[in-house]
């Protein structure tokens, strides 16, 4: 009997871990696979590359964009030529393939390590059972924000601050959640604050790295993209220009990592002026493998 009873909890057990291995795929064949993600482009190498210029940059209108971490969506925006006014897209994949591109009202969406919320500028959105809620504020200690946020697992803030004093001196700074609340912001060192249009900062998600772009002495261009590694006593190390391989005579700029650590993007292009004067950006999104952080990250 015992012998009778084991066997029909054997074949229970086989049976639901059958049914569960088969949902677990059935939930996953509308995820981009290896030979999809990214829209199935070649992955690069340590060179950068153009990112599906057809797909995202056509007529060099790219401004900037990012994957959700499940990898169903690509938020991105255009300005310039015939979008006389920015305009935001999103691509989704969908019945495993993706879609086209479509407008949508997200600006500069940043995702958290879960995906369930967005944040982008002052506002922040909440992933719901039928999409993303209404933005809502952050709160003040945003409200000099400028160009650029990007959020650790620790739950603090690094963005790009207006200063009040000296057009396009901008700077870095962060605020950490102590006990549920946000501190005030604190500015950076001048390790990281020293330049022009100092903007766009990505922290590593453990946040033993921050990269930015900003325009300093001995630059190879216009904007550059730089690096600063966390040391042992928590300061951060000297700038690193992030090289010739990044950089160039035109303008880099918005350096990050996506959410599976493999590759680092970055925009590079120019900008052009018009017959009255006035400037508009050319760019392009350019992708590398995600180990050029460690070929720059200095030996001990």
């Amino acid at each position: 009997m015992k012998r009778i009873y084991f066997i029909l909890v054997l074949v229970v057990t086989l049976f639901l871990n059958a049914c569960s291995t088969k949902n677990q795929k059935s939930k996953d064949t509308n995820s981009p696979t290896i030979e999809t993600a990214y829209f199935g482009e070649k992955p690069p190498s340590l060179i950068p590359v153009a990112f599906a210029p057809e797909i995202v940059s056509p007529e060099g209108l790219f401004e900037g964009g990012t994957f959700s971490p499940d990898m169903k969506e690509y938020y991105f925006s255009r300005k310039n030529g015939k979008y006389e006014k920015r305009t935001f897209f999103v691509i989704r994949y969908e019945n495993n393939r993706w879609g086209n591109e479509s407008e949508t009202d997200i600006k500069w969406p940043k995702f958290s390590d879960d995906g369930k919320m967005i944040y982008g500028g002052k506002e922040y959105r909440e992933r719901t059972d039928i999409g993303w809620s209404e933005p809502k504020n952050q709160g003040e200690f945003l409200k000099d924000q400028a160009h650029g946020i990007s959020l650790s697992s620790k739950g603090t803030y690094y963005f790009g601050f207006n200063e009040k004093e000296g057009r396009g001196y901008g700077s870095i700074r962060y605020s950490r959640l102590i006990d549920g609340k946000r501190e005030n912001p604190v500015k950076m060192s001048k390790e990281i604050n020293t330049g022009r249009w100092i903007a766009h900062p990505f922290i590593a998600p453990d946040e033993s790295y921050l990269m930015w772009d900003a325009e300093r002495d001995g630059g190879h261009g216009d904007s550059d993209c730089y690096i600063s590694f966390r040391q042992k006593d928590g300061s951060w190390g000297a700038a690193i220009n992030m090289g010739k391989m990044i950089n160039t005579s035109s303008s880099e700029s918005s350096p990050r990592v996506t959410h599976d650590g493999k590759y680092l993007f970055f925009s590079r292009g120019e900008w052009k002026v018009r017959e009255d004067e006035s400037t508009y950006w050319v760019g392009t999104s350019y992708w590398v493998d995600a180990q050029i952080i460690e070929t720059l990250r200095p030996q001990e």
